[in-house]
Protein backbone atom coordinates (compact mmCIF):
# COMPACT_ATOMS: atom_id res chain seq x y z
CA UNK A 1 0.00 0.00 0.00
CA UNK A 2 1.41 3.39 -0.86
CA UNK A 3 1.41 6.27 1.59
CA UNK A 4 -1.55 8.02 -0.06
CA UNK A 5 -3.68 4.88 0.08
CA UNK A 6 -2.94 4.65 3.80
CA UNK A 7 -3.64 8.34 4.41
CA UNK A 8 -6.89 8.41 2.44
CA UNK A 9 -8.07 4.96 3.51
CA UNK A 10 -7.32 5.07 7.24
CA UNK A 11 -10.24 5.56 9.57
CA UNK A 12 -10.95 5.07 13.24
CA UNK A 13 -11.98 1.51 14.11
CA UNK A 14 -14.02 0.76 17.21
CA UNK A 15 -15.10 -2.81 16.43
CA UNK A 16 -12.43 -5.49 16.49
CA UNK A 17 -12.41 -9.13 15.39
CA UNK A 18 -12.58 -11.00 18.70
CA UNK A 19 -10.83 -14.16 17.44
CA UNK A 20 -7.95 -12.74 15.40
CA UNK A 21 -4.90 -11.78 17.44
CA UNK A 22 -2.11 -9.41 16.44
CA UNK A 23 1.25 -11.22 16.49
CA UNK A 24 3.96 -9.67 18.69
CA UNK A 25 6.32 -9.30 15.75
CA UNK A 26 3.72 -7.20 13.92
CA UNK A 27 3.29 -4.98 16.98
CA UNK A 28 7.07 -4.54 17.03
CA UNK A 29 7.04 -3.62 13.33
CA UNK A 30 4.39 -0.97 13.99
CA UNK A 31 6.35 0.46 16.91
CA UNK A 32 9.43 0.63 14.69
CA UNK A 33 7.37 2.65 12.19
CA UNK A 34 6.15 4.93 14.98
CA UNK A 35 9.76 5.60 15.97
CA UNK A 36 10.58 6.85 12.46
CA UNK A 37 8.60 10.01 13.25
CA UNK A 38 10.41 13.32 13.56
CA UNK A 39 11.10 14.63 17.05
CA UNK A 40 12.46 17.88 18.42
CA UNK A 41 16.23 17.66 18.51
CA UNK A 42 15.88 13.94 17.74
CA UNK A 43 15.24 13.39 21.47
CA UNK A 44 12.63 10.70 20.68
CA UNK A 45 10.77 11.23 23.94
CA UNK A 46 7.97 8.79 23.08
CA UNK A 47 7.47 5.74 25.29
CA UNK A 48 5.08 2.85 24.59
CA UNK A 49 3.21 0.50 26.89
CA UNK A 50 1.81 -2.52 25.03
CA UNK A 51 -1.16 -3.94 26.87
CA UNK A 52 -2.67 -7.39 26.34
CA UNK A 53 -3.79 -8.06 29.92
CA UNK A 54 -7.64 -7.96 30.03
CA UNK A 55 -7.76 -6.46 33.52
CA UNK A 56 -5.48 -3.59 32.53
CA UNK A 57 -7.53 -3.01 29.37
CA UNK A 58 -10.68 -2.83 31.54
CA UNK A 59 -8.90 -0.31 33.74
CA UNK A 60 -8.10 1.76 30.66
CA UNK A 61 -11.80 1.64 29.71
CA UNK A 62 -12.63 3.16 33.09
CA UNK A 63 -9.86 5.76 32.70
CA UNK A 64 -11.22 6.53 29.21
CA UNK A 65 -14.68 7.42 30.46
CA UNK A 66 -16.26 4.07 29.58
CA UNK A 67 -15.07 3.69 25.98
CA UNK A 68 -15.60 -0.08 26.04
CA UNK A 69 -14.17 -0.79 22.58
CA UNK A 70 -10.71 -0.31 24.11
CA UNK A 71 -11.03 -3.61 25.98
CA UNK A 72 -12.29 -5.39 22.85
CA UNK A 73 -9.02 -4.82 20.96
CA UNK A 74 -6.48 -7.63 21.30
CA UNK A 75 -3.71 -5.06 21.85
CA UNK A 76 -3.79 -1.59 23.35
CA UNK A 77 -0.82 0.71 23.03
CA UNK A 78 -0.56 3.56 25.49
CA UNK A 79 1.66 6.21 23.98
CA UNK A 80 3.47 8.34 26.53
CA UNK A 81 6.11 11.02 26.56
CA UNK A 82 9.15 11.34 28.78
CA UNK A 83 8.87 14.88 30.13
CA UNK A 84 12.33 14.70 31.68
CA UNK A 85 13.90 14.03 28.27
CA UNK A 86 11.96 16.90 26.67
CA UNK A 87 12.78 19.28 29.49
CA UNK A 88 16.51 18.56 29.38
CA UNK A 89 16.60 19.55 25.73
CA UNK A 90 14.14 22.41 25.61
CA UNK A 91 12.91 23.40 29.09
CA UNK A 92 9.28 24.43 29.41
CA UNK A 93 8.67 24.56 25.65
CA UNK A 94 9.91 20.96 25.47
CA UNK A 95 7.47 19.72 28.11
CA UNK A 96 4.47 21.80 27.04
CA UNK A 97 4.75 21.62 23.26
CA UNK A 98 7.45 19.38 21.79
CA UNK A 99 6.51 16.43 23.99
CA UNK A 100 3.00 16.48 22.52
CA UNK A 101 4.12 17.18 18.96
CA UNK A 102 6.66 14.35 19.01
CA UNK A 103 4.22 11.77 20.33
CA UNK A 104 1.51 12.97 17.92
CA UNK A 105 3.85 12.37 14.98
CA UNK A 106 4.71 8.89 16.31
CA UNK A 107 1.03 8.09 16.83
CA UNK A 108 0.15 9.07 13.26
CA UNK A 109 2.95 6.86 11.93
CA UNK A 110 1.59 4.03 14.08
CA UNK A 111 -1.97 4.53 12.77
CA UNK A 112 -0.88 4.63 9.12
CA UNK A 113 1.43 1.63 9.43
CA UNK A 114 -1.33 -0.35 11.16
CA UNK A 115 -3.78 0.49 8.37
CA UNK A 116 -1.23 -0.54 5.74
CA UNK A 117 -0.98 -3.92 7.53
CA UNK A 118 -4.77 -4.40 7.47
CA UNK A 119 -5.25 -3.42 11.12
CA UNK A 120 -7.63 -0.94 12.65
CA UNK A 121 -6.88 1.62 15.35
CA UNK A 122 -8.51 4.50 17.12
CA UNK A 123 -6.67 7.46 18.60
CA UNK A 124 -8.23 7.89 22.05
CA UNK A 125 -7.36 11.17 23.70
CA UNK A 126 -10.33 11.43 26.06
CA UNK A 127 -9.12 9.80 29.25
CA UNK A 128 -8.18 10.63 32.82
CA UNK A 129 -4.39 10.86 32.73
CA UNK A 130 -4.02 10.32 36.48
CA UNK A 131 -6.08 7.11 36.41
CA UNK A 132 -4.16 5.79 33.42
CA UNK A 133 -0.83 6.70 35.03
CA UNK A 134 -1.79 5.00 38.29
CA UNK A 135 -3.05 1.91 36.48
CA UNK A 136 0.20 1.56 34.52
CA UNK A 137 2.33 2.57 37.51
CA UNK A 138 4.02 5.29 35.46
CA UNK A 139 6.76 7.36 37.06
CA UNK A 140 5.94 11.08 37.46
CA UNK A 141 8.05 12.16 34.46
CA UNK A 142 6.14 9.87 32.06
CA UNK A 143 2.89 11.40 30.77
CA UNK A 144 0.29 9.33 28.90
CA UNK A 145 -0.78 11.13 25.72
CA UNK A 146 -3.00 8.64 23.87
CA UNK A 147 -4.57 5.22 24.12
CA UNK A 148 -4.50 3.30 20.82
CA UNK A 149 -6.57 0.10 20.62
CA UNK A 150 -5.22 -2.12 17.84
CA UNK A 151 -6.70 -5.13 16.08
CA UNK A 152 -8.28 -6.48 12.93
CA UNK A 153 -11.50 -4.61 12.09
CA UNK A 154 -14.70 -6.58 12.62
CA UNK A 155 -16.79 -4.31 10.37
CA UNK A 156 -16.03 -2.52 7.13
CA UNK A 157 -17.35 1.00 7.44
CA UNK A 158 -16.97 3.92 5.07
CA UNK A 159 -14.66 6.72 6.06
CA UNK A 160 -16.42 9.89 7.16
CA UNK A 161 -16.14 12.76 4.72
CA UNK A 162 -13.47 15.40 5.16
CA UNK A 163 -13.74 19.11 4.54
CA UNK A 164 -11.71 20.73 1.79
CA UNK A 165 -8.44 22.24 2.99
CA UNK A 166 -9.44 25.38 1.07
CA UNK A 167 -12.04 26.03 3.79
CA UNK A 168 -9.34 26.68 6.37
CA UNK A 169 -6.23 27.63 4.41
CA UNK A 170 -4.92 31.11 3.66
CA UNK A 171 -2.50 31.76 0.82
CA UNK A 172 -0.48 34.97 0.98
Amino acid sequence: MDVYEAIYGRRSVRNFDSVKDVPPELVTKLLEAACQAPSAGNIQSWRFWVIRDPSIKEGLVRAALGQSFIAEAPVVIVVCTDLRACSSGYGTRGTTLYAIQDTAAAIENLLLAAWAEGLGTCWVGAFDERRASDLLDLPPHIRPVAIVPLGYPALARPKPSRRSPLEFTEFK
